[in-house]
């Protein structure tokens, strides 16, 4: 099996996953297409990704991705249910086997209540779905990195 170093994350796992059939979308806020661009780099992701979004603003969530808007209202962006629903709204979207999200706060300052570096990993397939809170730490550009490489480490756990 070849194994691609994508963002820090062995990808390993990509022939097993297209081999089974399965497909995966992403719906990323902060991260603003780093986890789409990560497993397109990966030679064979034609035949597992089926397409990501960036809702990067509040009400792109809530339009695009069917994320419920009271939550939105209550919660904020930031939430690990708003990561679930974000997942859950891509691969349906999509018609994926899994969706993956990311949300949270890249800085340089704190938004949404929360710190500069607090993101919410979220993966979905019919099966099961987790929503992992992280801390990262840097600056805006390392944040993000590190949010997309979660992101990628989370898919290949849930996997």
């Amino acid at each position: 099996t070849r194994c691609a170093d994508v963002t820090g994350v062995q990808t390993c796992a990509l022939p097993i996953f297209t081999s089974k059939g399965h497909s995966v979308a992403t719906a990323e806020s902060l991260t603003a297409g780093l986890v789409s661009a990560a497993i397109a780099d990966i030679p064979g992701a034609s035949n597992c990704l089926s397409g990501g979004v960036t809702t990067y603003q509040t009400h792109t969530k809530a339009s695009v991705l069917g994320v419920d808007e009271g939550r939105l209202q209550t919660s904020g962006p930031v939430d690990p249910d708003v990561a679930l629903q974000m997942a859950a709204g891509v691969a349906r979207l999509f018609g994926s086997t899994y969706g993956v999200a990311t949300t949270g706060v890249a800085g340089p300052g704190p938004a949404e209540g929360h710190p500069a570096g607090t993101v919410y990993v979220a993966v979905w397939s019919p099966a099961r779905s987790n929503a992992v809170l992280y801390h990262f730490e840097g600056d805006r550009a390392s944040v993000r990195a590190q949010a997309a490489e979660a992101a990628l480490a989370e898919l290949l756990k849930l996997l």
